[in-house]
């Protein structure tokens, strides 16, 4: 109970302590959004049901990723930097309350943005949804892998490191990942990095629950994405729980 109790008051605190950013990260998930599909149609003048398809389900898994691998772990990096994360070391709570905490608080933040895109690109494509009824399950995994990569990486690595692996990974997801368009357009080389991370995955499961369009093996692809979200949660459980 306590660790419950512990648990809920930081997650309290944390959406106390982002209320006014919260507005700003929706805005930048909204417009993230509207970027990827109204930007990316304006270099396709011709788009066809397959690449609709692929714009339409890209934009909200887009920024789901985004903000999971590159503003998560930037947020980190800052509470490393002015001591807040000592801060929270410092009290008397369960070491793994504070990443559980923050873990569920950036979860929640993906959600609204994540759900307003998904209403642009269909109404920009005219874009008819067939969602079946695992599209929450899927959504909420692809939503928390992403958070708990970003944050496991945050607290894995030095502050100045994680900031710019975050910008690095934000260009490989807007640019050399196969979310808006097939995964077979690549080079061979960046398609067998494809197959290990979990990218394509999750692009793959968030298609698959709004459209029932699939590229690969559904069972694979729920394998992939819970296997790097519990190696998200295992690495920052391994940090949170380590002698300081």
């Amino acid at each position: 109970m306590e660790a419950l109790r512990s648990y809920g008051l930081l997650l309290r605190w944390q959406l106390l302590r982002m209320r006014r950013q919260l507005a700003m990260l929706f805005v930048i998930q909204v417009a993230l959004a509207m970027g990827i599909v109204y930007g990316l149609s304006f270099l396709l003048p011709r788009i066809d049901p397959r690449s609709a398809l692929f714009l339409a389900t890209g934009a909200p898994t887009v920024t789901l990723l985004i903000l999971g691998l590159n503003v998560v772990p930037q947020e980190v990096s800052q509470g490393k930097l002015t001591g807040r994360t000592a801060y929270i070391n410092a009290l008397p709570v369960p070491r793994l309350a504070p990443p559980a905490a923050d873990v569920t608080f950036w979860l929640l933040a993906q959600l609204p943005g994540t759900l307003l895109a998904l209403v642009v690109a269909s109404l920009r494509f005219h874009f008819a949804l067939h969602m079946n009824a695992a599209v929450v399950p899927a959504i909420v995994l692809v939503a928390l892998t992403g958070a708990a990569v970003g944050y496991g990486l945050a607290m894995a690595l030095r502050p100045e490191i994680a900031q710019q692996a975050g910008s690095f990974v934000a260009i490989l997801i807007l640019l050399f990942s196969p979310i808006n368009f097939p995964a077979d357009r690549l080079p061979t080389v960046l398609q067998l990095v494809h197959d290990v991370l979990p990218i394509q995955y999750m692009a793959d499961l968030v298609r698959w629950s709004l459209t029932g369009v699939r590229d690969g093996s559904l069972t694979l692809s729920f394998a992939v994405v819970i296997a790097w979200c519990l190696g998200g949660i295992a690495m920052s459980w391994r940090i949170a729980t380590r002698r300081q």
